[in-house]
């Protein structure tokens, strides 16, 4: 009899530890873990620091956040079976995550048919927010368009007329080309691209490429290629001279989780956009910088911030909203203004595309490391088209 209590006890608890369970916010994300942890390791730190943080001040509502996370292999495919195992089996409350941005379109057109609520937490192609935008999708990061937009400026300035490209040749590359091509053109009329090589993701053939931007003698280099595609290119290219004397601007080159693997390799004076950790002064930075390093022992990455910006933004939107429902979510969204350490941001209603900022200066080596120098904040809401432009782009969304 008392054995027979002792399971009805258990069995009790149990029943009571999953109601407890049901007082959280479950929040469901998908990322490419396994094929790009450079960025997405840290990443997934400043996502857990950003729920304890939470959790640790009270929940959201008196609700606990719950992270449930899937690896998508950076499979398009993948990345919707894992949004409908979440859906169905984990019954998540929020949708968020990914990376590479053919993925990221992918969950985008997911959220549109399940009508689900989704956080693009990191990939960049404009076509998440414009073309195939949608109202069940918000991103965070700064895009495509608008990190291309801070860079040309310092390109301009370069006043080179020879422009050779190379970028990986998937949605992300295509679109920060196109968007580099359109807005340089327009502010130096006259400009010429020489050279243009697009490389598989993952597979640069650094030689050859190389040897062919070489070849079309360019003043100046555009280069998207990022974590070990740049850093064979970077290799090859030092060992050919194709950096001497010629300008280059680089996205993302300037993120830690690119830069420090390159160390002495390091070129100077490329300008970039990135993440100078070890240099910003405002007291956001500063207080996430320290809780990060108290809880990890390590540095935080541009992923750290993007992941930590995500689950910030999720709580506020879920206090906003009052609950997980999609509809009261979207509305929580529009116009949704969230505390982050580089400042704070807003989720634009015209086009759910948030205005978080990016940094940009210029490479150099400092005791064989690769450091950014001379960087500015680029506020990312003075990198965005006008309303009535992101009409014409954003036609179908309503």
């Amino acid at each position: 009899m008392h054995k027979h209590l002792a399971v009805c006890l258990a069995t009790l608890a149990c029943g009571l530890g999953a109601a407890h369970a049901q007082g959280a916010y479950k929040i469901g994300e998908i990322n490419s873990y396994k094929a790009q942890p450079a960025f997405l390791e840290p990443y997934k730190k400043g996502m857990e620091l950003a729920v304890e943080q939470v959790n640790a001040a009270g929940g959201v509502g008196g609700k606990k956040l719950q992270l449930v996370t899937r690896d998508d292999n950076g499979n398009p495919a993948d990345a919707v079976r894992a949004a409908e195992e979440l859906i169905a089996r984990e019954k998540i409350d929020v949708l968020t995550g990914s990376f590479l941005s053919h993925v990221g379109l992918a969950l985008t057109d997911f959220a549109q048919q399940k009508k689900r609520f989704f956080l693009a937490a990191e990939p960049l192609t404009d076509k998440i927010v414009w073309e195939h935008g949608n109202r069940y999708t918000f991103r965070l990061r700064p895009s495509t368009y608008m990190q291309v937009a801070m860079l040309v400026p310092e390109a301009v300035a370069m006043k080179k007329k020879r422009w050779a490209i190379v970028y990986p040749n998937y949605e992300y590359g295509q679109s920060a080309v196109a968007t580099f091509k359109q807005l340089l053109k327009a502010a130096q009329p006259g400009v010429e691209f020489v050279a243009e090589q697009a490389t598989p993701l993952g597979k640069v053939d650094a030689g050859s490429v190389v040897q062919a931007l070489a070849d079309a003698k360019p003043d100046a280099i555009f280069n998207v290629l990022f974590a070990a595609d740049l850093a064979k290119f970077v290799r090859e290219g030092n060992t050919r001279g194709l950096f001497q004397g010629k300008g280059v601007v680089s996205l993302l080159s300037g993120e830690p989780e690119y830069l420090d693997t390159l160390k002495t390799e390091t070129p100077s004076g490329w300008v970039v956009t990135g993440y100078p950790w070890y240099a910003i002064e405002t007291p956001e930075h500063k207080a996430f910088l320290d809780a990060y390093q108290k809880r990890f022992n390590d540095y935080p990455r541009a992923g750290s911030v993007v992941g930590y910006n995500a689950i910030l933004s999720i709580a506020a939107g879920l206090k906003k909203a009052g609950s997980a429902d999609t509809e009261k979510l979207i509305a929580a969204f529009r116009g949704l203004e969230v505390k982050t350490p580089f400042g704070p941001i807003t989720y634009r209603a015209q086009d759910h595309q948030s205005t978080m900022g990016a940094y940009v200066g210029k490479t150099a080596q400092v005791k064989g490391k690769g450091v950014m120098v001379g960087f500015t904040y680029q506020d990312g809401g003075k990198f965005q088209p006008s309303d009535d432009e992101v009409k014409k782009l954003r036609p179908a969304a309503p």
